[in-house]
């Protein structure tokens, strides 16, 4: 068995003989000042996962919560002596603990919802990392000036330049920097029908809230929620009324905002 392997199966081993504690604490930037689309598209999917599980955890906010991060991604949990970071393995983690949303799914429907979850990842996520780092009002006007916030001059700076780096180059090796707006919102469009024809008039895509709900409510409530110089990409998923309604539906549901 590979090194890695042997190390995540002793890491499973050990959180499945544990309770969930009461004191998990979940670690994301700062909401009003510093947190950006993707991130907070991020960590809102696990907040809501959490909630639908109905475990308990505590949000602590922190300017360098992406460095504290195992992964360098937010948001992570710290639950005992375990530090997960982003939707998926957090997941995994409540679930060898005996905690899952989807346990009554078949075989063919967990696999259908990871589908669905991937062109999520593939379509929402790189649309919204495009909208932040690429467009040029966007990132002018919002993302330069919030990632920035937290560092004094000139780390801000030097800081942004060099994630709006990185960021381009994830979306070079994707074939998504070169695209045009309009075809950004084109694949965006085309996501969200197929999440819509999925969804249908469902309350939630299979009967009860899974991690896939999860998820689409962290990237639609936070889409057509968060003011940007940018309108397109709310405004087009806006126009998916059943999407809407299931982020509203969620939000109602477990955060109690409305």
């Amino acid at each position: 068995m590979p090194e890695m392997s042997l190390k995540d199966s002793i890491i499973t081993s050990l959180s499945a003989q544990e309770p969930w504690p009461d004191n998990v604490k979940l670690f994301q930037p700062y909401e009003v000042e510093q947190i950006l689309l993707p991130d907070n598209a991020s960590c809102l999917a696990v907040q809501a996962f959490l909630k639908m599980c109905n475990l308990p955890f505590e949000v602590e906010m922190r300017w360098n919560a992406e460095f504290m991060s195992p992964s360098g991604r937010v948001p992570f949990i710290k639950c005992g002596a375990f530090v997960v970071s982003e939707l998926e393995p957090i997941v995994q983690f409540a679930a060898n603990k005996g905690v899952s949303l989807c346990s009554k799914l078949s075989t063919e429907e967990r696999a259908e919802m990871r589908a669905y979850m991937s062109l999520i990842t593939n379509v929402l996520v790189n649309a919204e990392l495009y909208i932040s780092w690429v467009d040029q009002d966007t990132y002018n006007t919002v993302t330069r000036i919030r990632n920035s916030s937290v560092y004094p001059w000139p780390l801000g700076w030097i800081q942004t330049r060099s994630k709006r780096n990185a960021v381009i180059k994830r979306l070079k090796a994707l074939h998504w920097y070169d695209k045009t707006l309009e075809q950004v919102l084109a694949d965006v469009e085309q996501c969200c029908n197929s999440l819509s024809q999925r969804l249908g008039d469902k309350d939630y895509f299979f009967g009860t809230p899974t991690e896939l709900d999860a998820l689409v409510f962290g990237h639609v409530f936070t889409i057509i929620t968060t003011r940007l110089p940018c309108r397109k990409l709310a405004d087009t998923v806006r126009r998916h009324v059943s999407l809407v309604a299931l982020a509203k539906r969620v939000d109602e549901q477990y955060f109690k905002r409305a």
